[in-house]
């Protein structure tokens, strides 16, 4: 692929930096555009290593010259903006020299065997993100994002991702009747009641593939969902703590579910 020469931007007023100030800066705007931002040299490489290619790259004014060819042959066009507008454009602190332009993923049809994480209406991109980054680690290929679930692509959900979403079957704004697909049985989390962890794993006793369910950082689970479910989960806390962040708990989850299969 040869990319168009490169195209210069130094106006915010430039309809193309508007577009992309709204990705940078809009947790939605994704929706309404059909694509999505992705900036910093290690989650651009990721996507590129994932064989996914961008529409646009951009690069900051003083980065262009000395930008390597991976990125500047990554996409059919390459976008240069002024060094102050790029900064303006970042929703970083420290804001990156390059960015990609994605088209968003086709919503894809769910998968009813294979081995998912259900997210039901966890706020905090950060924690989105974490469990993402842990499904893809630990052999979980689908999450399914109920309705009210912070935007899986999203700059700050794609941040804490860390590239992981190039390995999942993404779902989002899903309802509560799609989970009835599902050939799996659905797992539930909770912080005081069903099975404890360890003993599911030293029995055996865990089923997989299943689902795992991990609800609002708050409310934790719906009653809707947990009427659903094949089984409850707790984790043991002897140091006495009430709960655990929803991100380490799903962390914990996800990997004692992949022990026990790489066990069989």
């Amino acid at each position: 692929m040869t990319p168009t020469p490169a195209q210069h931007i130094r106006s915010r007023d430039n309809a193309f930096v508007k577009d992309l100030r709204r990705l940078s800066l809009d947790s939605t705007a994704y929706r309404k555009q059909g694509r999505f931002w992705l900036e910093g040299e290690h989650l651009c490489r990721s996507a590129l290593l994932r064989g996914v290619r961008p529409v646009m790259a951009v690069f900051s004014e003083s980065f262009w010259p000395a930008a390597p060819l991976e990125w500047t042959q990554a996409a059919a066009q390459n976008i240069i903006l002024a060094d102050a507008l790029f900064a303006e454009v970042s929703a970083l602190e420290s804001p990156a020299s390059v960015g990609f332009v994605f088209d968003l993923p086709a919503a894809p049809q769910l998968q009813p065997e294979v081995a998912s994480v259900i997210l039901d209406r966890l706020q905090d991109a950060g924690n989105v993100g974490s469990i993402l980054r842990s499904a893809s680690a630990f052999g979980f290929r689908q999450v399914i994002a109920l309705k009210g679930t912070s935007a899986l692509w999203s700059p700050k959900v794609l941040r804490a991702g860390m590239g992981a979403h190039w390995g999942l079957q993404l779902i989002e704004g899903a309802d509560l009747s799609t989970l009835a697909a599902l050939a799996v049985p659905i797992v539930v989390t909770s912080s005081h009641r069903g099975a404890f962890l360890h003993r599911t794993q030293q029995d055996k006793a865990m089923a997989m593939p299943c689902a795992w369910a991990f609800g609002h950082e708050g409310q934790g689970v719906s009653a809707e969902l947990e009427a659903l479910a094949h089984s409850h989960i707790r984790i043991a806390q002897p140091g006495g703590e009430e709960s655990l962040n929803v991100a380490a708990a799903a962390a914990i989850c996800l990997h004692a579910a992949s022990t026990v299969l790489l066990a069989r």
